[in-house]
């Protein structure tokens, strides 16, 4: 079996043919950030556990690009008051086949006042998550006041949720999301000050707030749309397929089951999801330390990549050529390259998956840091689509990086199911506009791709562009960059500054729903974009609930679609927004 790689003319990976296989098992070592629970754990280690992981945060300036991290999982069954504050890269999931199979008694809460330098706001609540349980919340109501890269997933909240932080009122306690898939909420929810917010697929005994874009596709006890009060409501998602997710049976071996594709649904998928069972031996689990080449000869042996946490500088890309390959992780490891190449590569084959995964981008500029597919080939797979799930990348954290596209997508039908691509106007390290450089953060070539959940923030030109034809977008949430320092440094060849979600001209079909692009030019407020949206006016282009806001009213977009749309800041002040219902009209 091919069992290594060596680099070859040209620095090519090249299989080492006389190498030993590498061994897999169904009960492997996830490190020492994980830590496992079952209900004989006594309360006490539990909470002690995750008190001493938050704590560890508190007020800590290095914490939002440090290289903690924190996973805690529980097997079957019921878990006394346990009260888990979750802080950057924690995670938090069960081990059951299904969310009710583990039952929290508490809480699994987030909320603001601990970010050094923002103890006001809940806009910095980033890469944390929930998945695979139930929680039977304390006081009656469970608290998620995060903002990007925060994904709550098959969760059953037997209570109320609300997702604003407990200091929301007063004009203090803005939050920032954020995303909800394949869970149910007995209660109400609570938007709270929640800017946005995207609920796929789930079941809600009641909604209430909102804000500027609240979008809600495939969900029962969803409000109706009504884009004047912020609402805009799909009865169902039009592709779905859940994220694969880690479970332990009743022998105590692992499995990673990976949910079956569903089109036009609504609701969750739990109890007894459809989907395919991959023992955990059918999965190389890899560890910081290990090379580009021992995980690319880990696919070559035929094997999926499970990622423990941790950082994992790759000196070239994760090379996947075999359709149905599952490359996914737990507690948010951090795949960074370190010669200007990619990340990871797919080729034009069917159901390759990719979840759960931070990327930073390297000091070398990268062309693309991942690629979907390759250019200029075109394959239906709306059978088995490709898909990438709860991955965020960062151009500029604890690294300078630089990227001059984060995400291309070339596959055919591929399914981009949230991810936050940034680039970053805070971090570690240093940023500025001539310091972490970003062009475009989603770049899409195929044809019939979907985006559920598309968040991409400050690249400095067209932030998404969309060259395939019958794609569709359900929830876009820009901000567009804060450190232009003037119009001249940024122009488009359509007029001033670059839209944030450009359709191709060449495009006749494409059609987006819920989206919002914000301007906050605070290096220089006199800088203006002509517009949010850039389509073709072709009648096959169409945009459902779209708007444009200047946050806190510092900079100015003059129209939300071509030339569609009043401008922001408007009469109205207060970071009001300018709406379009529809576009065409």
């Amino acid at each position: 079996m091919i069992a290594a790689a060596a680099v070859g003319l040209g620095g090519v990976l090249t299989p080492a043919l006389s190498a030993q296989a590498l061994d897999t098992s169904d009960t492997p070592d996830f490190g020492s950030s994980v830590k496992i629970y079952d209900p004989s754990t006594p309360t006490s280690t539990i909470q002690a556990d995750v008190d001493a992981a938050f704590n560890a945060q508190l007020l800590n300036s290095g914490a939002q690009f440090g290289e903690q991290r924190y996973t805690f999982l529980f097997k079957p069954g019921d878990y006394d008051r346990v009260w888990a504050n979750l802080g950057f890269y924690t995670a938090v999931a069960g081990l059951g086949k299904n969310p009710d199979d583990v039952t929290i008694h508490g809480a699994v809460n987030v909320d603001s006042g601990w970010n050094a330098g923002d103890e006001k706001n809940a806009t910095q609540n980033f890469w944390r998550s929930v998945e695979n349980l139930a929680i039977v919340p304390e006081g009656g109501t469970d608290r998620w006041a995060v903002s990007q890269a925060a994904p709550m997933r098959r969760v059953h909240i037997q209570g109320n949720l609300t997702m604003g932080p407990s200091n929301q009122d007063g004009g203090q306690g803005y939050s920032s999301g954020g995303y909800i898939a394949d869970s149910k909420v007995d209660g109400t929810v609570s938007s709270g000050s929640q800017q946005q917010w995207y609920t796929r697929n789930s079941s809600l005994g009641a909604w209430e707030g909102g804000n500027w874009n609240m979008t809600f596709s495939g969900v029962d006890g969803a409000p109706g749309n009504d884009f004047d009060r912020s609402y805009t409501t799909l009865d169902t998602t039009p592709t779905t397929r859940e994220k694969p997710y880690l479970y332990i049976d009743g022998d105590g071996k692992y499995h990673v089951f990976v949910p079956s594709l569903a089109q036009n649904s609504r609701g969750v998928t739990w109890p007894n999801t459809p989907g395919t069972d991959l023992p955990m031996r059918d999965f190389y689990v890899a560890h910081p330390g290990d090379s580009a080449g021992t995980l690319n000869q880990a696919l070559e042996q035929g094997l999926n990549l499970f990622f423990t946490p941790g950082t994992y500088p790759l000196d070239a890309p994760l090379n996947v050529t075999r359709a149905g390959t599952v490359v996914t992780g737990i507690g948010f490891p951090t795949l960074t390259p370190t010669n200007g190449n990619a990340v990871l590569t797919s080729a034009d084959v069917s159901g390759v998956n990719v979840s759960n995964l931070v990327v930073d981008a390297g000091t070398q500029n990268s062309d693309v840091l991942i690629r979907l597919g390759e250019t200029g080939s075109h394959n239906d797979h709306s059978g088995d689509p490709q898909s990438i799930q709860d991955v965020f990348v960062r151009i500029g954290s604890s690294i300078q990086g630089n990227a001059t596209t984060t995400l291309q997508v070339n596959a055919d039908d591929t399914v981009i199911d949230h991810i936050w691509a940034w680039r970053a106007d805070h971090g570690g390290a240093p940023t500025g506009w001539n310091v972490n450089k970003g062009a475009t953060g989603v770049e899409v070539n195929g044809d019939d791709v979907l985006a559920t959940g598309l968040f991409v923030e400050h690249y400095q030109k067209h932030e998404v562009i969309w060259n395939g034809n019958g794609g569709k977008t359900v929830f876009f949430q820009n901000e567009l960059p804060y450190d232009v320092p003037d119009n001249a440094s940024w122009q488009s060849p359509t007029g001033a500054g670059y839209a944030a979600y450009k359709v191709a001209d060449g495009v006749s079909s494409h059609e987006i729903w819920g989206a919002g692009v914000y301007s906050f030019f605070n290096v220089n407020p006199s800088v203006v974009a002509d517009r949010g949206f850039e389509f073709p006016d072709n009648g096959g282009v169409r945009g459902h609930g779209l708007f444009t806001v200047s946050l806190g009213d510092v900079g100015t977009i003059n129209h939300v679609v071509n030339n569609t749309g009043g401008p922001v800041p408007n009469p109205a002040g207060n970071t009001s927004p300018s709406r379009v219902a529809n576009y065409p009209g």
